[in-house]
């Protein structure tokens, strides 16, 4: 059912934020990969499945940040009629020539995002991320009707140059949080008033944080804000923590309980809910998990992110929250966390709050010290890794191999990363490329992947018994899988043999044809799997 005259306000993301990949968000990583590596039709409905639409263009489920800005408008006094959250596929439906904004949440518009730099630096080609905005921003509706483009989200600083604002067609940016200053924006957007280029949103306080109308992508549910550590890569406005209300927290658990969602807890740091400095409230974060489990229809929790420190610092908490989610080799707990180096120079020199309670000397001791207390708990963390800190020597790097080598032994994964000057870093380094690979970075490189290859068969089978609700599509993603991780052992054992771990060698020799590139993934097999 198409909406002739368009809605006021449409609310919108790209294609791969429009995904549960399979009940497993961390398998949103594969949106960062360059577009060849598997043909489209298999990498959209295998890895990013597209969620279900509603006959108008609408969908029950966002992304987090579609949702809070739909919640502050609504807070706001818009009306109800006046703003949907729609699907990218299907803007036709609800943009017509009363529609004067479109609001649309990016991770990573440009495709220059950590992850995405590292995949499109050694395979080449342009990221699913960058594709998909540019398809969203061109669609033929933006085009025709020529509604308000206005951008946020944790990828809104990419788009910070006019230039490239004016390419695309962007008319106003948020770069920060967005609760005091959308409303404002669209409001003008309505009144057919001009749109200032960039604005940059206030870091605001717990009570401002608006809870969410509609469920999220996952089930999702912001439980705190911020960091407060001060790493030098990251954002200036994840500096301040602040922890949501018990009662907003179950508010949302509830809104994507309705849409059949089981919570996925986020914060930058799911243990330090409750603290006010470092140190963790044991209270506070396990009324939370109780809380939430005891909630009628809540079966399963799951989380984002917790810090190498805090697992350090509170391994009772760990054990009484395995306790609590009924966590076991068959039901494990994951999480993302940063490792980021093995060098205590480093942490020293760009991460000291990182270590918090503890002091940069103890880094590598206290890594191998929380990935124990996981495994003991059935945790399983997914890890990053930063290549091309500013200042890092081999020194450096081999001490970071050092510390994957002892790792190998625990149930996790363990994903490197180019460094990308934005954040404390933007404008005083320049960020990593593969030409300043050294074989040393390619050797840490390759044992990270060397871990990850031989523990993925083993966590794949438990989290497609969990998580995946089409047992179909898991063998067809088990079929992929299987293939790729033959081939990966293959080009390890030939960068290791013929190259020395030169992987810049590689590569080039690759792209000019010395070396034959092995034959792609017969992907006729998997289609009578997905139908």
């Amino acid at each position: 059912m198409k909406n002739i005259q368009g809605y006021p306000i449409v609310l919108t993301a790209d294609r791969t934020l429009m995904s549960e990949y399979g009940g497993a968000i961390f398998l949103g990583f594969s949106a960062c990969a360059p577009q060849g590596l598997v043909p489209d039709w298999l990498y959209l409905s295998l890895l990013c499945p597209p969620i279900d639409v509603n006959e108008d263009g609408s969908v029950d489920v966002a992304p987090n940040g579609t949702r809070k800005v739909e919640a502050i408008l609504l807070n706001h006094g818009f009306r109800r009629e006046d703003v949907i959250v729609a699907h990218p596929e299907h803007l036709d439906k609800v943009i017509g020539p009363s529609t004067k904004a479109v609001g649309i949440t990016e991770n990573d518009p440009l495709g220059i995002g950590p992850a995405t730099s590292t995949f499109t630096q050694i395979f080449g080609g342009e990221a699913y991320t960058s594709i998909k905005f540019k398809e969203l921003v061109n669609h033929p509706a933006i085009e025709r009707f020529k509604p308000k483009l206005l951008v946020g989200g944790p990828g809104a600083w990419q788009l910070e140059d006019k230039k490239i604002r004016e390419r695309l067609g962007i008319d106003c940016v948020v770069i920060g949080e967005g609760e005091r200053v959308v409303s404002p924006l669209f409001e003008k957007a309505l009144n057919d008033e001009e749109l200032p280029g960039i604005v940059y949103g206030e870091v605001v306080s717990e009570d401002e944080i608006p809870v969410i109308k509609g469920a999220t992508v996952d089930g999702i549910v912001e439980v705190a804000r911020g960091c407060g550590r001060g790493c030098d890569f990251c954002t200036p406005t994840l500096k301040r923590y602040r922890c949501l209300p018990l009662r907003n927290i179950m508010e949302e658990v509830k809104v994507n309980l309705r849409a059949g969602r089981q919570p996925l807890l986020h914060a930058e740091d799911i243990l330090r809910y409750g603290a006010k400095g470092m140190k963790i409230n044991r209270d506070a974060v396990i009324d939370l998990f109780k809380s939430v489990k005891n909630y009628p229809g809540v079966n399963r929790i799951n989380i984002s992110h917790f810090a190498i420190s805090s697992v350090t610092s509170a391994p009772d908490v760990i054990e009484e929250i395995s306790t609590i989610l009924a966590a076991s080799e068959e039901r494990w707990i994951g999480g993302q966390t940063g490792v980021e180096t093995g060098s205590p120079h480093l942490m020293d020199k760009h991460m000291k709050g990182k270590c918090r309670p503890y002091e940069p000397e103890d880094w590598p001791d206290m890594v191998l010290n929380a990935f124990e207390i996981l495994s003991e708990n059935n945790w399983v963390p997914c890890a990053t890794l930063i290549l091309g800190l500013p200042e890092e020597t081999d020194r450096d790097v081999e001490l970071t191999i050092s510390l994957i080598e002892k790792l190998r032994p625990f149930r996790s994964l363990v994903v490197p990363l180019f460094l990308v000057a934005f954040g404390g870093l933007g404008n005083k380094c320049e960020s990593f490329t593969l030409d300043d690979m050294t074989p040393k970075h390619s050797e840490l490189l390759l044992k990270c992947w060397e871990h990850n290859l031989e523990w993925i068969p083993i966590l794949f089978k438990g989290w497609s018994e969990m998580a995946m609700r089409n047992k179909m599509a898991a063998h067809g993603l088990w079929t992929m899988l299987s293939y790729a991780i033959r081939r990966a052992r293959s080009l390890i054992r030939v960068c290791e043999r013929d190259y020395g771990y030169d992987l810049k060698a590689m590569i080039e020799d690759y792209k000019t044809g010395k070396r034959v590139i092995p034959s792609s993934l017969p992907v006729r097999l998997l289609k009578p799997l997905l139908g």
